[in-house]
């Protein structure tokens, strides 16, 4: 298998132990159209990037979820991460907590709209 097409493979492993079902459909759905976006995110941010083990699985979610919430108009990558860190193990009060944060650095604006992303996606949960 080419180095390119292991990487890909890592990434969908990945995904797959993170339960990024959304992800791997979102990839699966960019190939007619953009078959190289979807080998650039799931081989570079899964294969590569999230694979790596300094970071625990609920700790690489609360770097992402700060990312995304200070970045602004992420609310879709938002949505899927906060699922993710669910279920990486994070509480509700723990992710809204990291994302009151975003206030600080990013403005209220930004951290009330992640927050709004946030009480979406998990009273889905519930």
């Amino acid at each position: 298998m080419p180095a390119d097409e292991k990487r890909y493979a890592h990434g969908i492993e990945t995904l797959t132990a993170l339960g990024a079902t959304r992800l791997i459909e979102m990839a699966e759905g960019l190939h007619d159209i953009a078959p190289q976006l979807a080998d650039f995110m799931v081989s570079f941010a899964f294969g590569d990037v999230y694979a790596r083990p300094q970071l625990a699985p609920a700790q690489r979610q609360l770097v992402t979820l700060g990312a995304l919430a200070a970045m602004g108009g992420a609310e879709p990558q938002l949505e899927i991460h906060i699922d993710l860190a669910l279920k990486a193990g994070l509480t509700p009060e723990e992710i809204v907590e990291a994302l009151s944060q975003i206030a600080v650095y990013a403005g209220f604006p930004r951290a009330l709209n992640a927050v709004a992303v946030a009480r979406r996606v998990i009273d889905g949960h519930a």
